[in-house]
């Protein structure tokens, strides 16, 4: 009986030991933010997304390690991080209504990954999978005039966790991209951009009219005020 537990033990240890070494594919996998509202009027805007993928290292989004927290082999992602980053872009652009993809495009938005990693981080009893995403984006509008710039920098974290696998380090991934896009996308000024060409261009009216009937709505919150307002400014400049 001992040396059958024994034996099984080995097998186990060893199997556990050959996955350490082999290289590891993974899907990331973005899932939209849920109950988003479509803003009015992003129907009429037309919405173009390039992103490029600016990483240091592009062969890899993570590394297997050992329980010396040495890296023993890649964990790779099955598709080009740009492609990943781009489609998230995009539906989320498109859950709040806007046209992504038809030319011409009224607004364009160019975003550059900096980062996107995991690092399994050893502990004593168990660890943690902690994945950083960044991501600088910028939004133009007509004859390229810039919008928006901001710099994107989010955490995506698995704790407890008792094998550095790619399972572990697609959650990790996964959610650092999630809370990057949820980052992105509750930034009034990112959204104003987006609607520039809404409020002030198809209105037919001046920058003064559409600043007075601002005024005089006491209906909005503190918050669409202010998204209104950046917007009907940028269209000034």
């Amino acid at each position: 009986m001992r040396l059958a537990t024994t034996l099984a033990s080995m097998l186990v240890i060893g199997a556990l030991h050959g996955c350490a070494f082999t290289t590891e594919t993974i899907n990331i996998n973005y899932v939209p933010e849920p109950g988003v509202s479509r803003l009015a009027g992003a129907d009429h805007i037309a919405v173009a997304v390039d992103v490029a993928d600016d990483r240091q290292d592009r062969s890899k989004v993570s590394s297997k390690k050992n329980g010396y927290g040495m890296e023993t082999a890649p964990i790779l992602a099955n598709e080009e991080v740009a492609a990943t980053v781009r489609r998230a872009l995009t539906q989320e652009i498109e859950a709040r209504g806007f046209q992504a993809g038809k030319t011409p495009a009224d607004v364009k938005i160019n975003a550059r990954v900096n980062r996107f990693y995991n690092d399994h981080k050893p502990g004593f009893f168990s660890g943690d999978a902690v994945a950083d995403f960044s991501m600088t984006v910028q939004v133009t509008g007509a004859a390229d005039r810039p919008l928006f710039s901001r710099t994107i920098a989010s955490e995506g974290k698995e704790p407890n966790i008792q094998l550095a696998s790619g399972d572990n380090a697609k959650i990790a991934l996964d959610r650092a991209l999630a809370n990057g896009m949820r980052m992105l996308f509750s930034d009034p000024a990112f959204i104003a951009a987006l609607s520039t060409r809404n409020l002030a261009t198809t209105s037919g009216k001046s920058s003064a009219q559409l600043l007075q009937e601002l005024a005089d709505d006491k209906t909005l919150s503190p918050e669409e005020y202010k998204r209104r307002y950046d917007i009907i400014r940028r269209t000034q400049n």
